[in-house]
């Protein structure tokens, strides 16, 4: 008796390490199958052309495949365009992401506040949402031109010499603007629906321990908003360096000294044909952008974790 029993359980415990691998076996190929096509959609059109411009950007040009090592990286960081161009972006980003994460913030306390006919104020910043960037363009042409608008109040109302708006210091105070009139609204809806997502039970119970709103805002609504407020500094982080397609529009190839961006200087050397250069440029801004992005992460986990403590 003991003797079969021995045997058995040998073979038990086998079956069962079988029936164990093959439903692992079955798992992982059906959950290969449905990665296939995206990991294949990302290797061709991201991985691969990723990899190319990486061996381009050591090569002394795009027909001649002579390894020229850092050479193309040390004319790209020493070129002046390329200087003044990251220094503009990056002072753009700078202004832009921060005050249009503050100003939604804002609006969207305003909103959640009980603000009369917050429908129809809602509206009115989702708008620009809706507009295309090809009226969002015409629309500041309008207002900002040499003849336009702006400049025919300001002589009317104050008797002001007309300024050339976009060719002049004030060039980027006015993409900027353009930039939160465009970004504000989705940024606010985002927050409305994360104060929306705060249990009232904690907010009244504060009320009750005698916490006034400022304390209420710190330490409590903070807290429910930190994710919702990284999503939104990413977001427009991003949709700064794409502010691009309306200064291209608005001023072309060679805008003014100040709204002369990344994108403008990657444009030039594309038509140019300076692909080794452009390879260069666009790993250096690659670079730039995963550590800013890193750095972003960082303190996003530093913030939670001090939250938690």
């Amino acid at each position: 008796m003991g003797k079969t029993d021995t045997i058995k359980k040998p073979d038990i415990n086998k079956k069962k390490k079988k029936m164990h691998l093959k439903r692992k076996f079955t798992d992982w190929s059906t959950f290969l199958v449905y990665l296939f096509p995206s990991l294949a959609g990302v290797t061709v059109f991201f991985f691969w052309p990723l990899v190319k411009l990486l061996i381009t950007s050591f090569r002394k040009s795009a027909t001649n495949t002579q390894f020229v090592g850092l050479n193309n990286y040390t004319k790209v960081l020493n070129n002046d365009a390329f200087k003044s161009a990251s220094v503009n972006t990056l002072t753009f980003a700078l202004l832009a992401v921060p005050l249009a994460v503050l100003l939604s913030l804002l609006l969207a306390i305003l909103l959640n506040s009980g603000l009369p006919g917050k429908s129809v104020f809602r509206s009115i910043l989702l708008n620009p949402m809706m507009v295309p960037v090809a009226s969002v363009v015409l629309i500041w042409q309008v207002l900002f031109s040499y003849n336009g608008v702006i400049n025919g109040w300001t002589a009317q109302l104050f008797g002001m010499d007309k300024i050339d708006w976009l060719k002049s210091d004030y060039a980027q105070i006015v993409i900027l603007i353009l930039f939160l009139w465009k970004n504000l609204g989705y940024n606010m809806v985002l927050f409305l629906a994360a104060l929306g997502n705060i249990p009232e039970e904690i907010i009244e119970s504060s009320m009750l321990d005698g916490a006034g709103a400022f304390k209420r805002f710190f330490a409590i609504k903070m807290h429910y908003l930190n994710s919702t407020l990284f999503f939104v500094g990413i977001m427009s982080l991003i949709n700064s360096f794409k502010i691009f397609r309306e200064i291209y529009l608005l001023t072309g190839d060679y805008p003014f000294d100040s709204l002369y961006m990344l994108q403008h200087f990657m444009n030039n050397a594309f038509t140019h044909l300076d692909y080794s250069k452009l390879s260069a440029g666009a790993i250096v801004m690659c670079i730039g952008m995963i550590l800013i992005v890193g750095g972003l992460f960082y303190f996003e986990t530093k913030f939670d974790a001090d939250v938690e403590d």
